[in-house]
């Protein structure tokens, strides 16, 4: 049996803008990202008004988004830069763990949530991720989200949540299951032994069955169906 096909490789590096108010987080985010022979940190920003500047001017495909900055909050900024003419992708960023953050972060139109203790591999394949057309939530991210929205949404009972769910082939609950722990496609599929193009397949027909529109719809599906999971 032949491994499915990859896209191909994108040639350019993924253009990545840096916004924190702390010089020292925004070197070491700096000094991490230079590591990666595909990113290229293109620009600074200490504060949001800076960053949409910034991101006028040079353009980045993601934007590293501090949430907590005087002046111009990172929410803010990212409501604005979401809906600029050529918009970045952005990847928020905080150091405390809060679920009202996280829900803002998302609303303000973030397709990704990091702690600043996140290891620097989850950086980069965050950045990774989104530009690859998925969302990245740290999976104490997606526990937040499951938390807030578990109590609501088309999963009403765990019956009606095992009733989706069996109707899952093994491959697709397992891949299911992995969604649930906050895994990404790449690390599901080197989890399974799959290449990431047939992950992205399952991961597809998993939404569609579950009726899910987001990873986090998959999540709260899995976590109802469990024993003890959360009911309206």
């Amino acid at each position: 049996m032949t491994a499915d096909p990859e896209p191909p490789p994108r040639t350019a590096p993924i253009r990545v803008l840096v916004v924190d108010d702390d010089p020292y987080s925004r070197a070491g985010i700096r000094a991490i990202l230079q590591q990666a022979p595909d990113l290229e940190v293109v620009g600074e920003a200490a504060d949001g008004a800076e960053a949409i500047d910034r991101a006028a001017a040079h353009f980045p495909d993601v934007v590293i988004m501090d949430i907590r900055m005087p002046g111009m909050d990172g929410i803010t900024a990212t409501a604005a830069l979401v809906n600029a003419v050529r918009p970045p992708l952005v990847v928020a960023l905080t150091s405390f763990d809060s679920e009202d953050a996280v829900f803002r972060a998302l609303e303000a139109g973030a397709v990704g949530f990091l702690l600043k203790d996140t290891p620097p591999a989850d950086l980069v394949g965050a950045i990774r991720t989104v530009m690859a057309g998925d969302a990245f939530l740290s999976p104490r991210a997606t526990l937040h989200l499951i938390r807030r929205f578990g109590v609501g949404g088309r999963f009403t009972v765990q019956h009606d949540a095992q009733r989706l769910l069996g109707t899952l082939t093994e491959r697709e609950r397992e891949v299911a299951e992995l969604v649930a722990e906050g895994l990404t496609n790449r690390l599901i599929a080197d989890r399974l032994f799959l290449s990431e193009a047939t992950v992205k397949v399952h991961l597809g027909r998993v939404m569609l069955k579950l009726a899910a529109d987001t990873r986090v719809g998959v999540a709260i599906a899995v976590e109802r169906a469990r024993p003890g999971g959360r009911r309206r």
